[in-house]
């Protein structure tokens, strides 16, 4: 999933620019588009002040992510203001963006579900990875406390949601015949004085053998 923002150049005056929803399904190039308002990106306090330095990558994007959840917010139907957002809402989210989703994720019913490398395409549906979910929320979460939300109401930190997200990574990892356990990190020895030590000693022996 990517969200981009192009500036509007038909109003110079205007503060407006458009998001957008890229994804790639069967080879065809689906874009959803929402006007974006950067005067309400902020529905609570006065938002973050600039930074004078250029933003980062991960900044650009949770600030292309918490616009387009606000615009998604206004569209709902009956429209919502960020305090009245709750955990729910958060989840209507992730399921509407499914549609945007490029993963495939094979139902049970599926003769290839559980396969890491299908043989053949099959209809099950593509949806969002739960790793692209699970970073969504956390940028998310940080965007709502940088524009002056309290953290214990932070509606992206709801167990609700921190459930959800397991869920969808406990079936993926089912039906894609994936793990998502990390990997362990081999330890690195650790290199004592003594050993040390013995290691020049070592060394300066067979450098006065060969003189």
């Amino acid at each position: 999933m990517d969200i981009v923002s192009e500036p509007n150049n038909n109003n110079n005056n205007s503060n407006n620019h458009m998001a957008s929803y890229k994804a790639t399904s069967s080879g065809t190039t689906t874009t959803t588009t929402v006007t974006t308002d950067a005067n309400s990106a902020s529905l609570i306090g006065g938002g973050s002040a600039g930074a004078a330095t250029t933003p980062s990558r991960y900044e650009n994007q949770k600030r292309r992510d918490w616009n387009t959840f606000c615009q998604y917010l206004r569209n709902h139907r009956p429209p919502l203001s960020l305090p009245m957002c709750s955990g729910a809402h958060v989840l209507e989210f992730l399921r509407y963006l499914d549609q945007f989703g490029k993963t495939k994720v094979h139902n049970q019913t599926c003769p290839f579900f559980g396969l890491p490398n299908p043989p053949a395409p099959c209809p099950c549906p593509l949806r969002q990875a739960w790793g692209s979910l699970d970073a969504l929320i956390g940028r998310l979460r940080a965007a709502y406390e940088e524009h002056g939300g309290r953290p214990e109401a932070n509606p992206f930190g709801a167990r609700a949601v921190r459930l959800y997200l397991r869920e969808v990574r406990d079936f993926q990892a089912k039906a894609r015949g994936v793990s998502y356990e990390k990997k362990r990190k081999r330890p690195k020895p650790k290199i004592t004085s003594t050993t040390a030590a013995a290691s020049a000693n070592a060394a300066a022996a067979s450098a006065t053998g060969t003189s």
